[in-house]
């Protein structure tokens, strides 16, 4: 993602990972706390801070996301971005003498079998990663093996971080996915991604199923391997310009689940934790359901994208 679409988002990002744990940290965070929302769709989320964000709930606006590795322990690198924020005094604020309460909701994925150093003992490197991903933020966001998609894979291929956006009747919408699902991005038997019918100027490949293609049962998925839940997901943000409420934001992250089956088969397994936060920057008008709708089938898109970029960009 360049700067231009940063800056157009109203929004700083920042990675940080390291490379002997072989795990890592994406974190977002708007200029001014955005309205946000979230959707589950894995039977095995690792997730913080999304009760609040339910229908009912006191919390519609957010000081951060973040994406990070590390399954359970991962969590810890929320609370390096909360303190981090908290010292820089960016949260709510109760009243005088009382510090402020960042809200920074998190999204987890298993990278813990993939041969990193993980004898960490008692002190994970999570909340650290956190920390140096907000001192990192910068006008660019590397994709493929980079922050919470450094120790990925995808089915039984290596895994990464994308990016992708569109801009619907001059609306902006973007995608930063996380790719580590237990399902395979490829068609069986090809290196052709299923997500080519939406790629655009061949940004990951430009391959196509030959003509005669016959669909066969894929063998190239993590399901032979897996014994447990918890082990993969696919985790990530959909941001706009569009002025959209939580409710709005809400639909716009459950369509944004579709491009995740638009680019892995099988999807939203109860193996995967497939978790997607919508997050609302600007006042561009979305008002009626007919622009949502297009709005959300976009997300869809760039969901479909931004995964496979993951994937593309992280082949060894």
């Amino acid at each position: 993602m360049n700067t231009k679409i940063i800056s157009d988002l109203s929004i700083s990002v920042g990675q940080a990972h390291d490379t002997t744990v072989k795990s890592g940290v994406t974190v977002i965070l708007p200029d001014a706390p955005a309205t946000c929302a979230v959707d589950v769709r894995g039977g095995g989320p690792g997730t913080r801070e999304i009760a609040a964000l339910q229908d009912g709930g006191l919390i519609e606006k957010v000081h951060g996301i973040v994406l990070s590795g590390g399954s359970v322990y991962g969590l810890a690198a929320a609370d390096g971005v909360t303190a981090w924020l908290g010292a820089q005094g960016r949260g709510y604020l109760a009243r005088e003498g009382i510090p402020v309460s960042p809200v920074v909701p998190a999204a987890i994925l298993f990278d813990n079998a993939n041969g990193g150093d993980k004898d960490w003992g008692l002190e994970p490197p999570f909340r650290q990663l956190g920390i140096d991903a907000c001192n990192s933020m910068c006008g660019h966001l590397s994709e493929g093996a980079f922050g919470a998609g450094l120790g990925a894979t995808a089915g039984i291929y290596t895994g990464g971080l994308g990016v992708a956006h569109e801009v619907v009747e001059g609306v902006l919408i973007a995608a930063i996915i996380a790719a580590n699902p237990v399902g395979s991005p490829y068609m069986p038997a090809t290196q052709v991604p299923w997500a080519w019918p939406y790629e655009v100027e061949g940004e990951f490949g430009g391959q196509r199923p030959p003509a005669d293609y016959q669909l066969s049962p894929a063998q190239d998925t993590k399901l032979a391997f897996l014994k447990a839940a918890g082990q993969s997901t696919v985790i990530g943000a959909i941001i706009t310009d569009a002025g959209l409420s939580q409710k709005q934001l809400k639909r716009l992250a459950m369509m944004a689940q579709d491009g995740i089956a638009m680019a892995v088969q099988p999807a939203h397994t109860p193996l995967d934790g497939d978790t997607i936060f919508a997050l609302s920057t600007g006042d561009k008008l979305c008002e009626s359901p007919v622009s949502l709708a297009e709005l959300g089938a976009a997300a869809a898109r760039v969901t479909a994208r931004a995964l496979m970029r993951g994937v593309h960009f992280a082949k060894p």
